[in-house]
């Protein structure tokens, strides 16, 4: 990947906030708890999701600068979705708890050297994991849940 193109990737990787809170004005509120069906999320879990995910992108991107080729924890999302009763958490706590780190890791990351692009953790299941995949993945992480968001919209509409 070149400066530019990763320029352009923490750009994106930026402006999630924006796109999620409009995408979330487009939605009745009323909707936010639908499935569409039982092992699929509602809005509320998605929302409650994008912040704990958002928790361990934070420490991935700190690991990533500070302590590089350090095992990372993997966890997985269907059990904190579960075990940690999303439903039952704030959409607004989540959302603030987002916006907070993801503005902290935006302004981290037009800050780097190029050098430290370089650095790599180790996750247990993927393997060795690149500075610039972790970007990837982050970057692509919102603009894939506001689809899946959408797509509850129309489907709450059809039922």
């Amino acid at each position: 990947m070149t400066p530019s193109e990763r320029s352009a990737l923490i750009e994106s990787y930026g402006a999630a906030w924006s796109q999620l809170k409009s995408t979330l004005s487009d939605l009745p509120k009323e909707m936010w708890t639908f499935k569409p069906a039982p092992n699929r999320w509602s809005v509320h879990e998605i929302i409650v999701h994008l912040a704990d995910s958002e928790v361990n992108s934070y420490v991935r991107c700190r690991c990533l600068i500070a302590e590089p080729d350090k095992l990372i924890m993997a966890y997985d999302q269907d059990q904190w979705a579960t075990r940690l009763r999303y439903h039952d958490q704030s959409t607004d706590d989540a959302l603030e708890l987002f916006r907070c780190l993801r503005q902290s890791s935006y302004k981290l990351l037009k800050t780097l050297p190029e050098e430290t692009w370089k650095n790599t953790i180790m996750h247990p299941e993927i393997g060795t994991m690149a500075f610039e995949y972790w970007l990837q993945i982050y970057a692509g992480h919102i603009p894939g849940h506001i689809s899946q968001m959408r797509g509850n919209l129309a489907a709450w509409k059809n039922k």
